[in-house]
């Protein structure tokens, strides 16, 4: 199986060489378990010379882009910094991904190398995962695409993607697993200490108020919900607060936003909870009624919907502080 690595301009090595290195791995152990290596892996880029992390690493690909004219699974890696610098600097190697697409390849985003995967226009109409940070952002340029909000990993018709960060290597497990078997995805991710399981990016996401919008009236019962969290807040009022009938409220504040206010709501007091878990000694009934809840069971289910983590389970991660025995 044919596995090419696109090396991107803007790229950085920490992005580039975690699917290279792990196909590479993934043949070690098949040859030790006495089976047949699968994966036959090779950069492929714009140019034979592609610099990474602002020049200090050099990337030697194997093939220009150009020449590739088959492959079975092609992995675009993210760029970073500016987002439209590194989409116009990789401009040209769009077409080609759709081509490859079209002759039977699949593709598998890494992080941010969504936005590449979604300037071919694959993903219209289909699902996608992206860093939890950019997904307003991703959104905003791609409104065809359907975002799986915290997602680590999207499978839609052959085309494959991954929620932020270290979730890279956990769509790149499941690639090996896809193609070769369970066991050597395993060993792997015993070898680089990797959590298979993962499902989720949500436990790792900071809730930053949705802004980047125009409507002053919404940014305005922002204010006021991040301001009274922990208060008893209803719709009613909320659009009472913006001037307008709740219908109409609830719609602008969606498009805005893209959370109703319940939601909104929900969000920025269990943001407040993760902080409250993270940096004080309190315990769960405390911080439930700091942020306004009174309902154990609803403020636990809630978290756990929006973090992925029970309470106690976020706090024993993240706390700043160890408990003494």
């Amino acid at each position: 199986m044919q596995v090419s690595v696109f090396v991107p301009q803007y790229g950085t090595i920490e992005a580039i060489t975690p699917a290279f290195r792990t196909f590479h791995t993934a043949n070690e152990f098949l040859s030790v378990f006495g089976k047949k290596p699968v994966f036959k892996v090779e950069y492929v880029g714009l140019n034979e010379y592609v610099p990474a992390n602002s020049g200090e690493y050099t990337i030697r690909t194997n093939r220009l882009l150009q020449n590739v004219t088959q492959t079975d699974l092609l992995i675009i890696p993210p760029t970073f910094g500016d987002m439209d610098q590194g989409i116009t600097a990789n401009a040209e190697a769009i077409p080609y991904f759709r081509k490859l697409y079209y002759g039977g390849a699949s593709l598998a985003s890494l992080c941010v190398g969504a936005f590449l995967l979604a300037e071919t226009g694959l993903i219209d109409g289909k699902k996608c995962s992206t860093h939890w940070a950019y997904i307003s952002e991703f959104k905003n340029r791609y409104p065809y695409v359907e975002v799986e909000d915290g997602a680590v990993i999207t499978e839609h018709d052959n085309i494959y993607s991954s929620g932020g960060a270290s979730s890279l290597w956990n769509l790149i497990l499941y690639l090996v697993e896809k193609y070769s078997d369970r066991e050597t995805a395993v060993m792997i991710s015993k070898y680089f200490a990797l959590d298979i399981s993962r499902d989720s990016q949500s436990q790792f996401a900071i809730f930053r108020g949705q802004r980047n919008h125009n409507d002053e009236q919404i940014k305005k019962v922002q204010d006021y919900i991040e301001e009274n969290y922990e208060e008893k807040i209803n719709v009613e009022e909320l659009a009472e607060y913006a001037g307008t009938g709740r219908r109409t409220f609830e719609r602008r504040f969606k498009e805005a936003t893209n959370n109703t206010p319940v939601e909104y709501i929900q969000r920025v007091r269990i943001e407040a909870a993760k902080k409250f878990f993270e940096a004080s000694r309190k315990n769960v009934s405390e911080v439930m009624y700091d942020v306004g809840y009174t309902d154990t069971k609803a403020f636990r289910d809630i978290f756990r919907k929006i973090t992925g983590l029970t309470p106690v389970e976020y706090r024993n991660k993240f706390a700043k502080f160890v408990e003494i025995p």
